[in-house]
């Protein structure tokens, strides 16, 4: 059976289920850009992003005959790729215990390259951006999971819920107070 890559998500999942995994392949390709950003954003870490990508798509797999094709594709993975960065979270939290070290900071921020001629300003816009993926990173997360959805995956206050359990309006609320804090964290790291 030859997938038609051009399918809806959910066909692509059908053909994969029924054995094709070139159709697996495709999700893969169509849905890898987005979930890893998602994930980089959670972490603030481009390793560990591209490293939980990898499990997400593993579980994926193992996971796709339990896909419900009335729920949207991308969502389904987005849900996935956000118990493997909560398991991550708690893998870190109790290394950090174990090893009583600091906690471990992303230093890459986010390699974005800036078009202003000046090397000053890029140096400022790159400093600038890490300490907002470094403050996205350390915010708690009941507030950086509705943040990232959002703002960030653009999902709306309804997609957000459901993937994460709670109304449009606990996400809004969560969303508000995620910014407060985020615009208090970056206050006071530029004093």
């Amino acid at each position: 059976m030859s997938p038609d890559f051009e399918a809806p998500d959910d066909q692509l999942a059908a053909s994969a289920v029924a054995g094709d995994e070139r159709a697996f392949a495709r999700l893969i390709a169509r849905h890898k850009d987005g979930l890893y950003r998602f994930i980089r954003r959670y972490t603030g870490n481009p390793d560990e992003a591209y490293d939980l990508l990898q499990e997400t798509f593993a579980s994926a797999w193992t996971a796709l005959r339990r896909y419900d094709a009335a729920r949207s594709f991308p969502t389904w993975l987005r849900s996935i790729a956000l118990n493997k960065c909560r398991d991550w979270s708690r893998r870190r939290a109790v290394r950090r215990w174990l090893t009583w070290s600091d906690p471990i900071d992303s230093q890459a921020g986010l390699n974005l390259t800036d078009d202003t001629p000046s090397p000053e300003a890029a140096v400022v816009e790159k400093q600038r951006l890490s300490r907002l993926d470094r403050a996205v990173a350390n915010l708690p997360q009941r507030l950086k999971e509705p943040l990232i959805l959002t703002a960030l995956e653009e999902l709306s206050h309804e997609d957000a819920g459901r993937i994460l359990g709670l109304t449009a309006k606990a996400v809004e609320l969560r969303v508000y107070r995620a910014r407060k804090a985020l615009a208090e964290a970056l206050a006071l790291d530029a004093v």
